[in-house]
């Protein structure tokens, strides 16, 4: 045997198989010029053809659609071709043969991009669908099948544009499993609202347009009602315990009535019951896995509780199946028109809300990615989730949507009781939000923007958020500020490199943090260009306002401080930087932490107001007044420390308004020192001074400069009450002081020494005595 023999003997693919698959090739390449000609039932006379006796090599290659080949085999496949589907439907029976393979050249004719190749199948009982099962002329028992790899396509349907709807085409693809991908290159239309509840299935539009005229009505009330909605399902299996011990914040271990009933890489909806404060408040409500059994009573979780639970709270877990892997793709959708309302909680009739459209909504789904979709007209969110972990939305737009006053309509995304997200590289105009988190963790939002933004692009509802990030945006931002039903918590948000309208962060937000985050104004939009942040663990650096920074508290839960460094805020007149005491419950959020400011600015400053805060503190910050006739900073701080900085134009006037129910005294202090500089002058004659008259007011000056623009500006101010002062090292120039005797009996003090005075007017000084000194130890100056 030669050399040659013997490798031909040894290889699989003979020298007689090869002859074969090259006449195979040369037929495909010969027809696909001219094709079969068929008329009516007769098949043309040299209709050509081959045979493979060692197998389909279709089949070697891995091309199937999901049937085994008869183990016995009778010889190999034909392969024949035809130009459509209407000749392959027309081929007469004598070639309807079990395995037998057409490629078929296009749906209507030859080329159109409807090719497919499809077996016959003896036996099957498959309803024809148009596309991917085709039922012979006749009554013969079988049918057409389409071969494939998992990829299927809608124009094996017959679809090119949308004048055909393709909803029928879109549940066969679907809903066969042996299908992983379908791909679009036409213009589609639907008109049904799809529900489906399996996993691994790609859809990949390939930027064309997708339409809804004609669409069927939606349930009232729902954002799923969407083109495509993948939903897992509930195995119907239910497990309730009450905690006999808290949870720690940060715990990934959940106490179960029996872990027998759980199993590694289980997934369950926990779900806690609600705080008495309202219906939605609850700390624990996401689709987790398992992932340890740890004792009898505890499993492990892929979670990592974002808020503690007490003993005797309820946890209800039901066991779930989750859709898993299923994607949309490069989508341009449009929507259909609305009739417009100008109310935001009434319909103008029965199923207004039922005739918008909306592309894609997911539930119970892990790891379903949403990109590419460019959406406008829509009414209910583009991308609607809930109950949700492990996803991307990426590169999505929203523009112009038929609705945005009604609750839940306009969104970009809407995403509910979510884990795990990342939207990236998204753009909203004229939207309501482009990214909605409701009782979300863990989550990042990065890249997107916001044109158009007065109804807020980025919005967090307070239903217990926590550890989100936010980096690169731009658009308004509005945190936890939906009501109590949701809890009007959140925790641990950054936002990095942020450009916004407004930023209302003032409820129970704890430990935000906003690092070079800039808030503009813009003309007509109320309250724009500034930012109101809750002081609880609140951390600002590089920010600036155009229009306003106002604190307030309603929340104390943080271990850290709050900080703003290296900030410039400018100033609307009479506005509040820290809330004050009020009078009703209403907006009664003083600041009862301390806060420290360095390394920052406010400009345009009159009438001011920081109405709380227990201790500020002021390190080389500065304070400038619009003109010399502004009006100074009203403080009710109960302790004031001025580090360095100082004031222009500017002051502080110390009005004793702050919260005595945090401190049970209305008593305040301010230290000045650290080559503090005061300058200028102010509506008030006076850079520091005191409207209190309840509590004791103590006066601390040290290393600091004070400057006085003309003679009737004082450097301080003490009306009659009860005060403190030392000033020790201190220099003043020019204006004048002003205590009022009665302010320094019944034991306070008065100690001025080792100053320096040019100019300064001291003839409103209280008379010396024992507690009061201000003449000797002094360098007085003409």
């Amino acid at each position: 045997m030669s050399r040659d023999e013997s490798a031909d003997n040894k290889n699989p693919m003979s020298k007689e198989t090869e002859k074969e698959r090259v006449s195979r090739r040369s037929l495909l390449k010969t027809l696909s010029v001219g094709g079969a000609v068929l008329a009516g039932n007769v098949l043309a006379a040299k209709l050509a053809f081959a045979d493979n006796p060692k197998g389909n090599q279709d089949e070697q290659q891995g091309i199937g659609n999901g049937r085994d080949k008869d183990e016995k085999g009778k010889g190999g496949d034909p392969l024949l071709q035809v130009s459509n589907v209407r000749q392959l439907l027309e081929l007469p029976p004598g070639h309807l043969k079990d395995g037998t393979i057409v490629y078929v050249g296009g749906y209507h004719r030859l080329g159109d991009g409807g090719a497919k190749l499809v077996r016959w199948i003896d036996g099957s009982t498959r309803a024809d669908n148009g596309g991917t099962v085709h039922k012979a002329a006749g009554n013969k028992k079988g049918c057409w099948e389409v071969i494939h790899q998992g990829v299927a396509d809608f124009r094996w349907f017959g679809l090119f544009d949308g004048s055909k709807n393709a909803d029928d085409a879109l549940d066969a693809m679907v809903n066969d499993l042996s299908i992983h991908r379908i791909e679009a290159h036409t213009d589609l239309n639907f008109i049904g609202r799809h529900t489906y509840h399996r996993s691994d299935i790609e859809l990949d539009f390939h930027g064309h347009t997708v339409t809804t005229e004609g669409i069927v009505l939606n349930t009232k009330d729902n954002p799923f009602g969407a083109v495509l909605f993948f939903q897992g399902t509930a195995t119907g299996d239910i497990q309730t315990v009450t905690l006999s011990k808290n949870i720690a914040e940060l715990s990934d271990i959940l106490e179960v009535p029996s872990s027998s009933a759980f199993q590694v890489e289980d997934w369950w909806n926990a779900q806690v019951n609600n705080n008495p404060g309202g219906k939605a408040q609850r700390e624990l409500d996401y689709l987790l896995m398992v992932t340890e059994i740890i004792d009898s009573t505890h499993i492990r979780v892929n979670y990592k509780l974002g808020w503690a639970l007490a003993a005797g709270r309820v946890i209800t877990y039901k066991k779930m199946k989750p859709v898993f892997h299923c994607h949309v793709r490069n989508m341009k959708f449009v929507g259909v028109p609305v009739p417009p309302t100008n109310s935001t909680t009434v319909r103008p009739f029965e199923t207004w809300d039922q005739i918008g459209s909306n592309p894609v909504a997911y539930e119970f789904a892990v790891r379903c990615d949403a990109s590419g979709i460019v959406a406008t007209k829509v009414f209910w969110p583009v991308v609607q989730r809930r109950y949700c972990t492990h996803y991307v939305t990426e590169r999505c737009e929203l523009y112009n949507p038929e609705e945005r006053d009604w609750g839940g309509t306009g969104y970009l995304t809407q995403q509910l009781n979510v884990l795990y997200g990342h939207v990236r590289d998204c753009n909203t105009s004229n939207a309501r939000h482009l990214n909605d988190f409701t009782c979300a963790g863990y989550c990042m939002v990065e890249n997107c923007h916001g044109d158009g933004d007065d109804y807020g692009p980025f919005v967090t509802h307070g239903q217990f958020e926590h550890d989100l990030v936010y980096i690169g945006n731009s658009g308004l931002l509005s945190f936890a500020n939906s009501g109590t039903t949701w809890g009007d918590s959140a925790k641990r948000i950054t936002v990095k490199k942020h450009i916004a309208t407004r930023i209302v962060a003032h409820k129970k937000l704890t430990d935000l943090t906003l690092e070079d985050v800039h808030a503009i104004k813009k003309e007509g939009l109320d309250n724009s260009g500034t930012i109101w942040a809750n002081a609880d663990g609140l951390q600002m650096r590089g920010c600036t306002t155009e229009m306003m920074l106002t604190l307030s508290q309603s929340s104390n839960r943080s271990a850290r401080k709050n900080i703003a460094d290296g900030c410039t805020f400018g100033m609307t007149p009479d506005y509040e930087i820290a809330r004050p005491v009020r009078s009703t419950a209403v907006g009664n959020l003083p600041v009862s932490s301390d806060f420290v400011m360095q390394n920052c600015e406010f400009i345009n400053v009159d009438n001011n107001h920081i109405g709380s805060i227990n201790r500020l503190v002021l390190i080389n910050t500065w304070f400038t007044g619009v003109s010399p006739t502004s009006r100074p900073v009203r403080v009710g701080s109960v302790d004031v420390t001025v580090q360095g900085g100082g004031f222009r134009n500017s002051g502080l006037l110390l009005t004793g308004t702050f919260d005595s129910v945090a401190t049970g005294t209305e008593d305040q202090s301010i230290a000045v020192g650290g080559g503090a500089q005061l300058s200028g002058t102010n509506a008030e004659k006076a850079f520091l001074k005191s409207n209190n008259t309840k509590g004791v007011v103590t006066w601390s000056f040290g290393d600091c400069k004070s400057t006085a623009a003309d003679s009737s500006t004082a450097h301080f101010s003490i009306p009659a009450g009860t005060s403190n002062l030392k000033a020790i090292g201190a220099r003043f120039t020019n204006g004048k002081y002003e205590a009022a005797a009665t302010a320094f009996g019944n034991g306070r003090y008065f100690f001025l020494t080792s100053c320096i005075e040019q100019g300064v007017n001291r003839t409103v000084l209280p008379p010396e005595n024992d507690t009061i000194k201000h003449s000797a130890g002094n360098i007085t100056l003409s």
